[in-house]
């Protein structure tokens, strides 16, 4: 059975178009990570690189299944722990505060600058004080990717709830709906994407605030072996740890887009 049967010749024509660019997309992103792959171990090979500095495929991939036997998964798990506890909480607390902030004019007049300067400043100097504040440890190290992601989800929802269409607002309010009642019905459905888009962004802010926790104090994480490998001149550790880190990153921007999709759906199918 053909899967566009029932559709037009044209409807039909033109998704298989979108797929045929989808492929071509995915081949050519796979064509060039092979590619650069491929000449980073011929480089290393023929000496024009250096492999004690550079390292190289070969090397990472042993150093990989030696890292496996021995706890790898467990400095994954310390991270991905870590960078879920501080999404998690500037998500919810930078909404939060956006909503009280939406909800007072007064107190967004006032918080507006310090909002700015807050968002402007950069987070990571501030480890130091939040390890002396909280104390070394997991707790540091969240609190730090909280600090980073929490702004950033303030001013984008905020941004979000007060480009909320007037006039619907005000024929709810035109209505007898107050304040929450707008805010549950219109304003917040109508940001869904908003906050979505917002998540997309803080889930690499967290990691990177965790990242940046674990290199300032940590036992465990790929933070931890990304420091301890440069320490020791282990370099096949290092750039397994990024490699690693760099695929960890991409799982959890995946699970915030299969997420959206799947709160679109429900939305969608509530609509109907």
């Amino acid at each position: 059975m053909s899967t566009y049967e029932g559709i037009s010749e044209a409807r039909a024509a033109y998704l298989r178009k979108i797929r045929r660019r989808k492929i071509f997309v995915a081949a050519t992103q796979f064509l060039i990570l092979a590619g650069s792959i491929a000449l980073w171990e011929i480089l290393g090979r023929l000496k024009i690189i250096d492999s004690f500095i550079m390292s190289q495929p070969s090397r990472i991939v042993k150093t990989f299944v030696h890292m496996l036997n021995n706890g790898l998964l467990l400095h994954i798990g310390v991270t991905c722990f870590e960078t879920l506890i501080g999404f998690l909480l500037g998500a919810m607390i930078g909404t939060l505060i956006a909503l009280i902030l939406w909800r007072s004019s007064f107190i967004s007049r006032v918080m507006e600058p310090f909002l700015v300067v807050l968002n402007s400043l950069p987070k990571i100097a501030l480890g130091p004080v939040i390890i002396i504040w909280v104390g070394a440890g997991s707790k540091a190290i969240i609190v730090v990717a909280l600090a980073i992601s929490l702004i950033v989800t303030v001013l984008e929802m905020l941004n979000g709830f007060l480009s909320t269409d007037s006039e619907t607002i005000k024929m709810a309010t035109s209505f007898g709906a107050n304040r929450t009642q707008v805010f549950t019905k219109i304003v917040f459905p109508a940001n869904v994407g908003t906050l979505f888009n917002s998540l997309k962004v803080n889930i690499g802010l967290s990691l990177v605030g965790v990242i940046a926790g674990e290199f300032l104090v940590s036992k465990a994480g790929l933070g931890y072996l990304i420091v301890y490998g440069g320490q020791v001149f282990q370099m096949d550790l290092v750039m397994c740890s990024v490699i690693i880190l760099a695929v960890v990153a991409y799982l959890m921007y995946q699970a915030v887009v299969l997420l959206e999709h799947y709160v679109n759906k429900i939305m969608n199918l509530g609509i109907k």
